[in-house]
């Protein structure tokens, strides 16, 4: 993983925390993805390009937390408890399956964002806490290292926990979604800001539906604790070309409309 915005001797210049877990690309070699998969399928749940278009939130004062490993491997916004019985071996029977493990997208994911298989057979148990291991303890321990720091020098930590959502093509579909866990995660002024920026880009905003927000929100919404969190999902319709995951027509448009609502975010 890697953190934006540090010096040797860094401290939290603000309250703000933003973190994209599922930017990452690297496809660990012990992986062993199925015969055959495309590149394609193997990155079509990764949030491609969204540590490009959240960038100018370091410069701003934010710390940003950008995590390396590919969402095909292990995903870091699930508990690390969503195992799913169904790709691995060795769990303890009756152990309750979370609706999204069952479904193929526990923290070790089963199937790609396409819903093809991405393992060419199944995981023992120690293959699966190997991958965990890695990769989200040491995402989740800067992740909580940061938190506290801005609450400790702020009085109070905001994470901003950035991803991106397939490409609608339904008319008045919401190009955004905050999710804030139906309003438990943070206060509720913070909601309606964001709201009111992304609209003021033209942009449709939705709450909660589909995305209420994942384990990272879920964790650190705890505004009683001094802790806040909130999801944002962009339509990657607004500037991803979905064949060569590289910037796609309206990407300068949309890379700096987020930029404006992070200028008026950390202002």
């Amino acid at each position: 993983m890697s953190a934006a915005g540090e010096t040797e001797a860094w401290r939290p210049t603000t309250r703000w925390v933003f973190a994209s877990p599922h930017s990452g690309a690297l496809i660990p070699p012990a992986m062993r993805p199925a015969p055959g998969l495309s590149r394609r399928s193997l990155r079509s749940a990764e949030d491609a390009l969204v540590d490009r278009l959240i960038a100018s939130g370091a410069e701003r004062g934010a710390a940003v937390l950008l995590g390396e490993v590919s969402r095909a491997c292990v995903d870091l916004n699930r508990s690390p408890d969503e195992l799913d019985p169904m790709l691995i071996d060795g769990l303890e029977p009756g152990r309750p399956v979370s609706p999204r493990a069952a479904a193929g997208y526990g923290v070790v994911p089963r199937l790609s964002g396409d819903g093809r298989p991405l393992s060419a057979g199944r995981l023992s148990r120690a293959e699966a806490e190997a991958r965990i291991a890695a990769w989200h303890a040491p995402y989740h321990a800067r992740l909580t290292d940061l938190m506290a720091a801005a609450r400790a020098t702020h009085g109070r930590a905001i994470l901003v926990d950035w991803h991106s959502m397939p490409a609608s093509r339904e008319a008045g579909a919401p190009q955004v979604v905050l999710g804030d866990r139906h309003g438990e995660a943070c206060a509720p002024d913070l909601t309606r800001r964001l709201k009111a920026l992304f609209e003021a880009e033209g942009w449709k905003v939705a709450l909660n539906a589909p995305y209420a927000g994942g384990w990272s929100t879920q964790i650190w919404g705890r505004p009683g604790d001094g802790f806040e969190a909130v999801q944002i999902e962009l339509d990657r319709g607004l500037y991803l070309d979905p064949v060569g995951l590289r910037p796609g027509p309206g990407w300068a448009r949309c890379k700096a409309g987020v930029e404006r609502v992070i200028a008026a975010l950390l202002a």
